[in-house]
């Protein structure tokens, strides 16, 4: 794991524990690189609930309850889906916070309005917070995941210190 994401997967876990809080994932992109990245760090037993790749329409459908008129009308990458999937995590494991992404990690994939690194991330929270970033990263594959990690991480942590 990269120094950062390691720093900042630790400093998440320190400060879900002592809020007491749980946390989950629902993937697309990332393949589950967010949740690996968070039960890197020894102990992540006590607030890591579980996470769900959804790599498909169907599966984020099924799994997460994205509602069909919503990936037609938007698509799979977009903040609407983003935020369905955040929502859709929290429910299904029942934690404090949940955390999505979905995007186009590259190489290919990409179109002029949502090009290759185009990349949501969702994070559903107590009292009814829910967030969607947009990113645009213009690395590569592994590349564009990994800044996708690291910025949900940063969303959470974010989150947790307010």
């Amino acid at each position: 794991m990269a120094p950062d994401l390691a720093d900042l997967s630790r400093r998440a876990g320190a400060a879900l524990i002592e809020r007491g809080g749980t946390v989950c994932a629902a993937e697309s992109c990332t393949g589950g690189l967010v949740l690996s990245t968070l039960t890197d760090c020894a102990g992540s037993s006590a607030y890591v609930e579980g996470g769900l790749v959804t790599y498909s329409n169907d599966a984020k459908m099924k799994m997460l309850g994205v509602r069909e008129e919503t990936l037609i009308a938007y698509g799979a990458v977009s903040e609407e889906t983003a935020a369905e999937m955040a929502l859709g995590a929290q429910t299904v494991f029942s934690t404090d916070f949940a955390l999505s992404v979905t995007g186009i990690a590259g190489p290919g994939g990409g179109t002029a309005e949502k090009p290759v690194g185009l990349t949501y991330i969702g994070l559903a929270g107590p009292a009814g917070l829910l967030r969607v970033e947009r990113r645009v990263w213009a690395s590569d594959r592994m590349g564009n995941k990994a800044a996708s990690v690291e910025a949900a991480l940063r969303l959470l942590l974010e989150a947790l210190k307010g």
